[in-house]
């Protein structure tokens, strides 16, 4: 907060190297406001610094340092810059005047002064200094309160989405921390590749940040798979496999879908639209939905597509084991050129402790898995 400019609290401080014009100004002033004074600039600027005064009354033509010297140290120092100053001084010519409102001042006053016109425009300059500090002020909390409810809504769109992938994880036989592995992973690969010449361009600070936050709705689509082939413990026949590939396009439509209902275009959800749509695209082209080959399919489908494999290759599920890490590493680096972007999966080979990291630190626990068992188990009964 700033100090109180108001006439029974304001503290003006008088420099003056003449101590009858000292005791002048202090008489005069201190009838209205709490007064300091300092007979030369060094004096000046040690007392403005330890405790800033509202105003300072400042004589220009001092030995050693002169008013203008003064006033322009005290503009430089974000300390004291915005004390209000007003030249005090017998040196009286436009040109004088025009210099010291050119080193910052707010006002020039030309000795002898007249005491109704001192006073009047002191306390004309702290009334604008009082307006201005609660500008200031105000300013200061209403950025405050914006950035507040900024994360707040940044809080509750994470939330929303997390619940939205969950809820498509539910219905699958991997467990909700698939979400957070995957997402990790995405951030590690991008990041890995952020000062690559052909990610560069895309991959910066908060392009990275937007991927982070889209990477959890890569699945949604499995929301509108049904549930005899969603929870199906074991390989799924031609035509089963047909319905389960539509989860990529029926994700891309329902994300699409929710931002036609916000009405305005959000940049995470035009890459979780990608990363949904085509996240199951191989590099060669023989990936689906479309087939797309190499630089034809989105770089944050790329990168989900190196994620997303992984995660489920090492993933337990209730019909089979995870695979060990190294393994895993190895299929993931078999499908360089292929499977995978190249320049991606030599990514991933750099880290490949970080990856293992990340799935040790979001490791499914016992009880997830039985809940998914037990599931399965539901579903098996229902059918």
């Amino acid at each position: 907060m700033h100090p109180s400019t108001s006439h029974d609290q304001a503290t003006i401080l008088v420099v003056d190297d003449t101590p009858d014009n000292l005791s002048l100004m202090s008489g005069l002033l201190r009838t209205h406001y709490r007064v300091k004074v300092a007979n030369n600039g060094e004096k000046a600027l040690r007392i403005a610094q330890a405790a800033p005064p509202d105003l300072i009354l400042l004589d220009i033509m001092m030995p050693e340092l002169s008013g203008y010297q003064v006033c322009q140290m005290l503009k430089a120092d974000p300390a004291t810059r915005a004390i209000p100053i007003i030249f005090l001084t017998a040196m009286n010519s436009s040109e004088d005047e025009k210099h010291g409102l050119e080193m910052g001042a707010e006002d020039f006053i030309s000795k002898p002064v007249n005491p109704p016109v001192l006073l009047a425009r002191v306390a004309t300059q702290l009334r604008l200094q009082a307006a201005t500090n609660r500008l200031v002020d105000q300013n200061s909390y209403l950025e405050r309160e914006i950035n507040k409810r900024t994360q707040e809504l940044a809080a509750i769109q994470d939330v929303t989405i997390l619940a939205m992938a969950s809820l498509a994880e539910t219905r699958d036989n991997d467990t909700g921390n698939h979400i957070r592995r995957t997402q990790f992973y995405v951030k590690a690969l991008a990041e890995q590749l952020q000062s690559h010449p052909r990610f560069s361009a895309f991959l910066n600070e908060e392009m990275i940040a937007t991927l982070f936050k889209s990477a959890p709705l890569h699945d949604i689509g499995k929301v509108g798979i049904p549930d005899q082939i969603m929870l199906k413990p074991g390989r799924f026949t031609p035509e089963e496999f047909a319905i389960m590939q539509t989860h990529t396009t029926l994700g891309r439509d329902a994300i699409q879908h929710a931002e036609d209902r916000l009405g305005m275009n959000v940049p995470f959800l035009h890459y979780a639209k990608e990363i949904a749509y085509s996240h199951q695209e191989k590099w060669d082209g023989s990936g689906y939905p479309q087939g797309l080959r190499g630089e034809e399919i989105p770089i944050s489908a790329r990168l989900m597509a190196v994620a997303d494999v992984y995660d489920a290759l090492i993933s337990r599920r209730v019909y089979k084991e995870g695979m060990p890490h190294s393994r895993a590493v190895q299929i993931i680096i078999e499908g360089k050129g292929n499977h995978f972007d190249p320049d991606i999966v030599q990514a991933f080979e750099q880290l490949t402790d970080t990856f293992q990291e990340i799935a040790l630190r979001f490791a499914d626990s016992d009880a997830d898995m039985a809940k998914k068992a037990q599931q399965l188990e539901q579903a098996k009964v229902a059918y």
